[in-house]
């Protein structure tokens, strides 16, 4: 599972840069990458993307317990 873990932290990275160059210069890597937007490639990663933020939504709490990591209640 640890797999599965750390394939949906790195779409959520994929997800993220993408927004952040989109919000900066209005620039879609993913479409410039797998040729525009309504792919069928493009749409894949959009939608495994958006898996892997419900994933690691709903999942939080097992995989804290799996990676033995406990949240922090207060600031450091």
């Amino acid at each position: 599972m640890k797999f599965l873990d750390v394939l949906a932290a790195t779409l959520l990275v994929v997800g993220g840069l993408n927004w952040g160059l989109w919000a900066a210069f209005e620039f879609d890597l993913v479409a410039a990458i797998f040729g525009g937007s309504t792919t069928i490639l493009a749409k894949a990663v959009y939608g495994l993307v958006g898996l892997s933020a419900i994933y690691q939504a709903a999942g939080l709490p097992w995989i804290q317990k799996r990676w033995s990591v406990s949240p922090r209640l207060s600031p450091a």
